[in-house]
């Protein structure tokens, strides 16, 4: 049941990032006024080039801003800028989850955002210090096989799914930031002792590893695995990969309720990276935020909204209807001792 090298290897960075954002919360960085642009800007994602690069490219030709992009996993991203340090020539820091956003918020690299750019999103998916915002929010799911799984057999709660019914079914991508926040998110909510006892009880029923939420939700579909822990869009990204409506494939979405950790809503995010030269990077979180940025992300990335009057994804039901846990995004911050239980519990 133990992962490949190449996760191991991905693990070791993000405790390493994590390990650098061990200190107490740092304030903001304060930036400087921003002179003109230099038309160019360096971007760190850790976001997938085939989803972020779109987008990237409409900013581009609206603005006229060239936009240098280094691709890599979240964890990756955030260990590369707390390494640099002051020699980073990151600008903007877009993240997969609150928590990697928070772990270099906490070394201080991070610079305060304007008032207007937090006005426009709901204090809920953004910095309690201002330093970092949401661009979309992801509903964590259960995705399950329709000819494997009766609705009657789907679990209320996370819990449920280390009871021996379920024993070799469940599909994890542990190495994922999004099952790391998940983990993270029962642990605030519930607490280490609990946190702990699930992920070992989940370790000792068998559960199917897989590097990545995309790779569950195929062998989902396909039958090889009767369902898994992902966040809801990645279901939509294989009916489009297939050409056929959502409704058309044999996985399914469920969404856990009453307040579980297994209803988190997480997000993705941006961030300025220290003291800014010019506005390059403000004028792409803008952009992002704006009604042709999100409505990219409705529509490519089957994401929600979280600017008033864009359109959430059709099929999906209403982020406000969500019945999700109350949960501070930036309590999720501490990923490095979630890392090690994950690691403890055998799941890595």
């Amino acid at each position: 049941m133990k992962s490949t090298a190449r996760l191991l290897g991905l693990t070791t960075v993000a405790a390493l990032a994590l390990g650098l954002s061990a200190c107490g919360t740092a304030e903001p960085t304060e930036t400087a006024e921003p002179t003109e642009g230099d038309g160019t800007l360096t971007l760190y994602s850790g976001r997938n080039e085939e989803l972020i690069q779109p987008v990237l490219d409409a900013f581009s030709a609206e603005s006229g801003i060239e936009v240098e992009v280094r691709y890599g996993d979240t964890a990756a991203m955030a260990a590369q800028i707390l390494e640099e340090g002051d020699s980073s020539p990151a600008e903007v820091f877009l993240a997969q989850d609150a928590g990697a956003l928070g772990a270099v918020a906490k070394e201080g690299r991070l610079v305060a955002l304007p008032q207007p750019t937090l006005d426009l999103v709901p204090d809920t998916y953004e910095s309690a210090q201002g330093d970092w915002v949401g661009l979309t929010g992801r509903s964590r799911v259960l995705v399950y096989n329709k000819d494997l799984v009766s609705e009657d057999e789907l679990p209320d709660t996370v819990a449920e799914l280390t009871g021996p019914e379920w024993s070799g079914r469940v599909g994890v991508a542990p190495t994922n930031a999004s099952f790391q926040s998940f983990v993270t998110a029962m642990r605030v909510l519930e607490g280490d002792a609990a946190a702990a006892s699930w992920l070992a009880d989940l370790a000792a029923n068998d559960p199917q590893i897989r590097e990545k939420n995309g790779m569950i939700v195929a062998d989902v579909d396909a039958g090889a695995i009767d369902a898994g822990l992902v966040n809801h869009y990645y279901l939509y990204e294989l009916a489009q990969e297939q050409g056929v409506e959502a409704e058309e494939l044999t996985a399914a979405l469920h969404f856990f309720g009453e307040g579980d950790a297994g209803a988190l809503v997480n997000i993705s995010g941006i961030a300025l990276v220290d003291e800014q030269s010019d506005a390059d990077g403000q004028a792409l979180v803008d952009y992002l935020l704006s009604e042709a940025g999100q409505t990219y992300f409705v529509e490519e990335t089957h994401e929600y909204p979280v600017v008033d009057g864009v359109e959430p994804p059709a099929g999906l039901p209403a982020l406000d209807s969500l019945e999700t846990p109350e949960i501070d995004l930036n309590d999720l911050d501490d990923l490095q001792r979630t890392i090690e239980m994950i690691t403890e519990a055998g799941l890595l």
